[in-house]
């Protein structure tokens, strides 16, 4: 029995062992600030962002056409709000709607950079208008925010872009690497027409970038249990996209004589097997760098849990939603309530975890679900991205430079749920990073397609004084 128990001991003296030697490697990843001028940015930018609120851009659906008065409309306001940036940067206009802007470098060795946003908009829900602050395209600035739709996702960024541009041509800077501004025009329907031709187009011309930047990434404050400080989320990677229709076809019938197999019963069940038996969570890149760079931040306990995933990594990938998740998201079927319908249908959506794919999930489905369900992929699908290095020349430089902008921030690379058009850019770039500083707390997240989308005046001159020292930094 004593052999036991010290067996027991020397186990339990093992683990601990273990716990502690890996809790006390788990060490801080942050990269030393550099002291950096301050940036003087009158108030007259937030006339330019309210104006180009006012445009709406808006992208119904992937079949929709562009309304041309409002693209073409916020193009002029571009012309005219930055007349230097017409004169010394080329244009060109990708599917008509698309910008591409190329400040040319000096030192034609060096590989390019490329600066991303999207114009376009998504739409405002009409029965919920009284509830905003302002009306949604009217570009009200109040005194601490501007109002509208595209504050935050995502004109912001690139009002923010065309001023440190304009503000460099000012102080007659001249970047040593070429620098392209990428502006698509349909991102929030999937961009098959805007950044995936822009990026086609550059790689017919054999460009090929050191880094692309695309929103995507934030300044997350108070969003992180434990961990006080503001973190800059820079998101290497996203999730992949796609969209299933269950199909569940039958002969009907009467509802006084309901089948053992009903039409919604066996739609109703697909459903409610998906929920119960969804992809499991799985600790991959970039997923592990958030684990190492958040828990070197956190309490002796909780680092020990982030330092040691072996044993504690289902509840942290839980909380990090590190899965390919499930939701049902549009269902029909039937026309009277006496009548069992024929066809029944359901559109299930997920978003895709790196190391899984668009038909490793369709096989999930199908081994899940009944057999005789139809199952049909259904509108934009696209694989999650590559993962971009930590390593590179590129992801230092735009470390070193939201330290040295935001100093009490912690910087941490991360995976995002949602799509971006960055998505497209993998095969003209070493590197494809997510990240312009929009100060995300629990009181905002609402207004990313959401009610009363709107931003600080000051995280508005933030954006821009980081877009500024950036292309100083690259420069």
């Amino acid at each position: 029995m004593k052999k036991i128990l010290y067996f027991l001991l020397a186990i339990i003296l093992l683990i601990a062992a273990v716990l502690l030697f890996n809790t006390l490697r788990l060490t801080s990843k942050q990269v030393a600030s550099e002291p950096i001028k301050e940036l003087n940015i009158t108030d007259n930018v937030f006339q330019n962002l309210s104006q180009a609120v006012s445009y709406p851009t808006i992208s119904f659906s992937e079949e929709s056409i562009p309304d041309s008065t409002a693209f073409n409309g916020f193009h002029q306001f571009l012309d005219s709000t930055f007349p230097l940036i017409r004169k010394n940067l080329s244009l060109e206009k990708i599917s008509e709607y698309s910008l591409l802007y190329k400040w040319e470098g000096t030192d034609s060795s060096k590989k390019p950079i490329i600066l991303m946003s999207h114009q376009d908009v998504v739409p405002v829900d009409e029965p919920t208008l009284e509830n905003w602050e302002a009306g949604p395209f009217e570009g009200k600035i109040s005194n601490t925010h501007i109002i509208g739709r595209g504050t935050m996702d995502d004109k912001s960024s690139l009002i923010a872009v065309m001023e440190s541009v304009e503000k460099l041509l000012q102080e007659s800077f001249a970047p040593s690497q070429t620098i392209y501004l990428a502006f698509g025009h349909d991102e929030e329907v999937g961009g098959k027409n805007g950044a995936a031709q822009i990026a086609a187009h550059l790689k017919k011309k054999g460009i090929h970038a050191a880094m692309t930047l695309d929103e995507g990434g934030f300044l997350a404050d108070g969003m992180i249990p434990g961990i006080e400080k503001s973190v800059a989320m820079v998101n290497l990677a996203e999730k992949g996209f796609a969209s299933f229709r269950l199909i569940v076809e039958t002969e009907g019938g009467h509802s006084s004589q309901p089948p053992r197999e009903n039409t919604i019963g066996m739609l109703a069940q697909a459903i409610v097997d998906l929920e119960s038996n969804q992809l499991p969570y799985k600790l991959e890149k970039p997923v592990d760098y958030q684990l190492e760079y958040i828990g070197a931040e956190l309490s002796f306990f909780k680092k020990m849990a982030f330092a040691n995933p072996w044993l504690f990594k289902k509840p942290i990938l839980k909380a990090l939603n590190a899965h390919t998740t499930t939701a049902p998201t549009i269902i029909g079927g039937g026309v009277k309530n006496n009548v069992i319908p024929t066809v029944a249908e359901a559109t299930i959506n997920f978003r895709i975890l790196p190391g899984e794919s668009i038909e490793s999930v369709k096989k999930h489905i199908e081994e899940t679900i009944s057999d005789k369900i139809k199952v049909e992929p259904v509108g934009f699908l696209t694989n999650p991205s590559p993962v971009s290095k930590i390593d590179s020349d590129a992801y230092k430089t735009l470390e070193k430079t939201i330290r040295s902008v935001f100093p009490e921030a912690l910087v941490v690379p991360g995976l995002v749920g949602g799509g971006t058009d960055a998505r497209y850019f993998y095969d003209i770039s070493d590197d494809v990073y997510r990240f312009y500083p929009m100060r995300i707390n629990a009181d905002n997240m609402k207004g990313f397609h959401g009610i009363d989308e709107k931003i600080t005046k000051e995280n508005y001159k933030e954006i821009i004084a980081f877009t500024y020292n950036l292309i100083k930094k690259f420069g």
